[in-house]
This record gives C-alpha cells, structure tokens and sequence, in this order.
C-alpha cells in the first residue's frame, strides 16, 4: 500500500520501521516539530524524524493541523491509507477522509478500555493483568472507530509501563502490518465499540508521584510500576525527596505504614494493608539512581525510619 505516516515519539518508530521493512510504500511522513531538550534546551527532532530521514522518506512538521496546508499535500501523495501512531494532535475529517482506506490507528490498550492519552500507564496503574493493542479505523471521536484487530498480552507483575511501551510498541508494528495485509485481501472485519464500557486515560500528571503509605502493598506497587519513567512514585525520607523506581512484593508483614522494618543490605517497607513492599531501586534528591545496596553503602537508614514523614 502507499502510506502516509503520522507519527512522533519512539513508540511509533517500529511501526515506521515495520512498514518500510515489508515493502509498502511509506511516501511522506508528518510529525511534531523539533522540541528544546534537556537542561541547556538543545533543540531535538522526535525519534520518527530521525527514523524517516534514515530511510530517505520526506518529513513534515507542521505547528498545527488546522488551517495548515497538510491536507493539500496528503492528497498530492494519493495515499492509499493513512496510518497514525501517537501522533499527538487531532485530525479534522478532511484528513480522515483523504484516503480511500481513511486513517487508520495503533492504539496501546484494548478498546473501549484506556481510550486517551495515557493507556499503557493506567492499565500498569490499575493493576490490570491483560492489555494489548487495538488497530482501530479513526473517525472523529477520541478512539472512538470501529476496532479492525486486537492482539493481547499478559502484564507481568513487575512490569513497569516503560517495559510495557517497548513491548506493546512492537506488538503494535507487528499487529499493524497484519491488518494491512488482511485489508488488502478484504479479510478485515470492522468491530464497533461498545461506548457502554468506555474507559478513559487520562494525562499522567505529577500530582500522582507522592505515595501514601497508608495504601495497600498493591496499589503502591501498581503506582511505582506506572509511573516509570516519568513522572515517577515519590516518597520522603528525613525530609529529603526519594524517588521509587522498583519494588517487589515480599512475605514480610508489619503493621507500621511506611515505616522501614528490614534494613539489612535490603529496603523493606511496611504499608498500610501489614503486607511489605521490598525497594529495589531508588534515587535520592539530586543524586543519580541506584539499587539498594549501593545506596545503603553511603546512606545509613536507621530500622523504624518511618518514609513519608
């Protein structure tokens, strides 16, 4: 097929990357315009930039959409589909419609679940043992079209989003060109939704990083698991920040929510269900991350150190 892409963080690269490798006919590429990054905002194209101009494919970033000249150079293209993975900006039905096989989504969750900004994050964060992604045929609802196919997966308990989003990233590549394939032989079947079980993910936030030890092992769990790599579960510790970037259970039980009840070359902490949660890795206020060993070698955290406070 001749595609357009659209497209801007890693998460979208294997699917460009995909694409290109099973001969279609990738002939423009659209994605956010270069950003400033890093302390001296040094400024840096988005990874599906880079991706296309390694395979010599035209790149367009426009600021916006609307009232933009995009739709008038999709059309000199004459795709035969559009294809968008995490482009990041919403498209007006002249672009949905600008192709005879219109536009055409990855999205990271089982749909209608985690329709939004944020599937893989809240999936991790609810605790959910399944998820997966929905290739689904774009209209102008928010991931509101019909579902042409869904390949699920199992989410380990340890499983961060961040391990997640590269696995779902090349879950969805492999999903995607499945889909065209069965489009082009008219195997497809469009599936509609069923708003009844609508979810949505919202935009993961800062607000959500402070733990309450009051909580149970498994929601805190859940929330250092989902909040990998940013914005990241945050507690106290003698005043000072301390992010928490791993955990895992244990079958230690105490009844002191946050309070250190094993301090012995390992981080145990009590929460607020008597179950623990062991701390794997950590980062202390402007100092770098670091597994627990490590850590305790320059820090001395008294057993009853209560995190929180």
């Amino acid at each position: 097929m001749r595609i357009v892409f659209m497209g801007t963080p890693d998460f979208a690269v294997p699917c460009l990357e995909k694409l290109i490798a099973s001969g279609h006919e990738v002939c423009a590429v659209f994605t956010q315009p270069d950003k400033p990054v890093g302390r001296k905002q040094i400024l840096t194209p988005p990874e599906v930039k880079a991706c296309a101009i390694k395979h010599n494919v035209p790149v367009y970033q426009p600021e916006k959409i609307k009232g933009s000249n995009a739709v008038q150079i999709i059309k000199e293209y004459s795709p035969d589909v559009i294809i968008v993975v995490a482009y990041g900006k919403i498209l007006p039905k002249e672009i949905l419609t600008s192709a005879p096989y219109g536009c055409i989504n990855v999205h990271a969750s089982l749909l209608p679940l985690y329709r939004g900004a944020a599937p893989i994050q809240w999936a991790v964060l609810n605790g959910d043992k399944e998820t997966g992604v929905s290739i689904m045929q774009m209209d102008e609802g928010l991931d509101t079209g019909d579902v042409l196919y869904v390949e699920k997966t199992q989410i380990g308990e340890n499983e961060t989003s961040a391990d997640l989003f590269d696995r779902l990233s090349v879950i969805g590549a492999d999903a995607l060109v499945k889909t065209l394939d069965m489009i082009s032989n008219g195997e497809v079947t469009a599936t509609k939704q069923p708003n009844i079980e609508a979810q949505y993910a919202s935009m993961i936030s800062k607000a959500m990083s402070p733990i309450d030890w009051s909580k149970s092992a498994d929601e805190i769990h859940n929330q250092v698991r989902g909040l990998q790599t940013w914005p990241v579960a945050v507690t106290t510790l003698n005043g000072r920040n301390l992010k928490i970037h791993k955990t895992v259970h244990t079958t230690i039980t105490s009844d002191k929510p946050g309070s250190i009840v094993d301090n012995n070359n390992r981080l145990i902490v009590c929460c607020g269900d008597g179950k623990c949660l062991e701390i794997l890795e950590l980062q202390l206020d402007g100092k770098k991350r670091m597994d627990v060993k490590s850590f305790l070698q320059g820090n001395n955290i008294e057993l009853g150190t209560v995190l929180g406070e």
